[in-house]
């Protein structure tokens, strides 16, 4: 939720309702009709509010696999929904998350109707709640047995077998329809192409998985070839499902355990453990530890002994699921329109556990920010040890109190990140932690900087090595095998004391550093001399300008064709103006859409170095691109207008209509609002459709849309 949404959070709706319940009895009629008005209107803004962060959260870990909030955090606002909506249901809309089975389909594979709904499960997050499941389920049934087995976590896949042979797989998507992955599965060696017996038709369901051990290793090489790694298992799991390569899903180790049959032609079981067992017998990779249970008390037992036991496994589990085990019972129990009256899943809460704060380091970042890091008792957590965590700046360090010494309690955020949550009792004699003031790699002084000590000088050799590690990395310069390892070793050196110097080395220099040869050293300066073909947004970016990010350095190309115009517009400020903060209107930079105040002074107090004009005139001498290859868009027919995307474009595809709009001079944006200029509305278009049309913005079609982006006038609005 934004800013403007947590005025109707669920706390100011519980203050709203508490005075209409003190003041019912007292108050004028005029004063409890305003209370009941406002608190209708929070009501309705708090659920809209939820859904549209659902929706977000939904899609950036379905579409996207770039999830920015754990699963328990997206259950939390899940479950606030549902409580809202339960409490008032005039307030259920037909798009509302809690009214689907699960996530969206993307369209970069062929689509798949499943014929057997590859249904979602309800949530239980307590043992009260865990038992209220089953003692419903006993109201109708009361001779019932259940299976209980550990909810793997991971991407659910349909397998379809005919005559014994593995006919085709397809992920989940949104339960009726998901997306056609059969060449990738065909590389998952724990998926057989032929089944032990030809039976004529069968489908199972699975979850394809990452072994933690080869999340780790995929981990540790996106890091070090300067890629953004996968936030944890899951996530690396889903992207590597999707691999457009399918040999490229190969390499990544993923795995499955199979849990349920969906159809079967020439098979007979009455139980879902018999089922489970037949799988086994025909080659499938089934579910482990799962167990009958007869009683309400053997299933939690089954349930905590499982959790309990979740840290040691080689793969990520997030919780325990609970199903009727009598097919024909569950036949009897039905489904409701969104998950099975037969089934459960509890959900752990992310694991903590108990250590001691050994020290506290400081680390210096390419921009010369002083990050504090927590050095841990190592302790297992989450499957893998801990023994660092970060602890980010001062000020967290003195709201949560941490001392060196203390005991403290510490979780993995999202099941990945290691992080300190609070201290549980102070060492004996302990003192509060203070940064020092001092840059620890180079000893100049530390300035303050908001909630960052920052060290601000230039030849600090920690930043050198930031600074590199940073313009080699995938999504700058890409220099392929150029390691931080390698770069440290140059920086010891002496080789290598700016970007610049990479570009002048020669074979012979490397050939005698640890870890490479007279060969690795000839290809190593093959891939520098080939990054200097690469475009000059990404050496843009690559310079480590602050604020100046990936797609900063695609904006400001945008408007200008080459490096030197850029240098030419930020030197129209002096440095000494610069700093008195009198420059009105801020800088030619900030005019362009998307651009803020804070990326433009910096490419600014950038520009006005000597050091970096010097710098940039080496590298367009040793080679490299300064002029972009595109023409920059001045005025676009788009110029100046802001778009937003709804629903699905099934001729062109949203990132293509993003990328037309943003060619043409225009800007895409995630939100509705009174500033909004078009919302180009697809099929099955979200709650931005009545957004916009609350706002009174214009919204257009597909092919209206095409006719205005090819210059034609538009053909009608929707």
């Amino acid at each position: 939720m934004n800013e403007e949404d947590q005025f109707y959070s669920e706390s100011n709706l519980r203050h709203l309702r508490a005075a209409i319940a003190e003041f019912e009895d007292t108050a004028s009629p005029a004063i409890t009709k305003t209370l009941t008005e406002l608190e209708n209107m929070a009501t309705h803004q708090s659920a809209e509010a939820l859904r549209e962060s659902l929706r977000y959260h939904s899609h950036k870990y379905y579409v996207e696999d770039a999830p920015e909030i754990d699963d328990y955090q997206y259950d939390m606002l899940l479950r606030e929904l549902e409580t809202l909506e339960a409490e008032r249901p005039e307030l259920v809309t037909p798009d509302s998350p809690t009214q689907r089975v699960g996530g969206e389909s993307a369209a970069l594979f062929e689509a798949v109707q499943h014929a057997v709904p590859m249904e979602s499960l309800q949530d239980v997050f307590s043992r009260e709640e865990l038992l209220g499941f089953l003692d419903g389920v006993r109201t109708k049934l009361p001779a019932v047995e259940f299976i209980v087995e550990p909810k793997i976590d991971g991407l659910s896949v349909a397998l379809e077998y005919e005559n014994g042979s593995f006919m085709r797989g397809s992920t989940r998507g949104n339960g009726k329809t998901g997306e056609d992955v059969t060449a990738n599965l065909r590389t998952v060696r724990a998926i057989p192409l032929r089944l032990a017996e030809p039976i004529p038709r069968l489908e199972v369901r699975g979850e394809v998985y990452l072994p933690r051990g080869a999340f780790e290793k995929l981990v540790a090489q996106q890091i070090e070839q300067g890629a953004e790694p996968f936030k944890n298992p899951r996530n690396a799991a889903a992207g590597s499902l999707r691999q457009k390569n399918a040999a490229a899903t190969a390499e990544r180790g993923l795995s499955i355990f199979c849990f349920n049959v969906q159809q079967a032609d020439g098979l007979a079981f009455t139980t879902h453990g018999e089922s489970l067992e037949r799988m086994k017998t025909l080659g499938l990779r089934v579910i482990p530890g799962f167990s009958l249970c007869c009683t309400n008390q053997e299933v939690w037992d089954t349930v905590e002994r499982i959790g309990n036991a979740r840290s040691g496994l080689p793969y990520d589990i997030d919780g325990a699921v609970v199903k009727v085990n009598s097919l024909a019972q569950r036949t009897a129990l039905g489904s409701t329109s969104k998950f099975p009256k037969w089934a459960a899943a509890f959900k752990y809460p992310p694991e903590e556990r108990e250590t001691t704060l050994l020290d506290i380091e400081i680390s210096v970042g390419r921009t010369g920010a002083l990050t504090p890091t927590a050095v841990l008792e190592p302790v297992l957590l989450a499957g893998s040890k801990v023994s660092r965590a970060t602890l980010h700046n001062q000020d967290m360090i003195n709201e949560k109190d941490v001392r060196i010494g203390d005991r403290v309690l510490v979780r993995k955020a999202g099941d990945v990140i290691p992080e300190v949550l609070r201290s549980l009792r102070h060492a004996e004699g302990s003192a509060a932690y203070r940064i020092p003031d001092r840059c620890p790699s180079c000893g100049e002084p530390a300035v303050a900087e908001s909630a960052v000590l920052r060290c601000e000088n230039p030849d600090c050799p920690a930043q050198l090595h930031r600074r590199l590690t940073h313009f080699c990395a995938r999504s700058a310069m890409d220099i392929e095998g150029l390691s931080e390892a390698i770069l440290e070793q140059l920086i010891r050196a002496a080789l290598v004391n700016s970007p610049a110097d990479l570009y002048r080395l020669r074979p012979e220099q490397l050939a005698p550093l640890e870890g490479l040869g007279e060969r690795s050293a000839a290809k190593l300066c093959a891939a520098i001399e080939s990054s200097k073909q690469r475009e000059p947004a990404r050496l843009l970016f690559a310079l480590g300008i602050r604020h100046v990010g990936e797609d900063v350095a695609k904006l400001v190309f945008g408007r200008y064709a080459s490096m030197e115009e850029i240098f030419a517009a930020a030197g129209e400020v002096d440095s000494r103006t610069l700093r008195s903060g009198r420059v009105q209107p801020l800088y030619r930079l900030a005019e362009i859409k998307g651009i803020g105040e804070a990326a433009a002074k910096s490419l600014l107090e950038y520009a006005a170095k000597p050091a970096h004009r010097a710098l940039l005139a080496e590298l367009r001498g040793l080679g490299l691109q300064m002029e972009s290859s595109t023409a920059p868009v001045k005025d676009g027919i788009f110029a100046g207008k802001t778009f937003v995307l709804t629903g699905t474009l099934p001729g062109l595809g949203r990132k293509e209509a993003a990328a037309q709009i943003e060619a043409l001079g225009g800007k895409v944006s995630a939100s509705v609002s009174a500033k909004t200029d078009y919302v180009l509305a697809g099929e099955d278009p979200g709650s931005k459709l009545a957004k916009a049309q609350a706002l009174g913005v214009a919204v257009i079609d597909e092919a209206t849309f095409l006719a205005m982006a090819g210059g034609g006038r538009a053909v009608g609005l929707i």
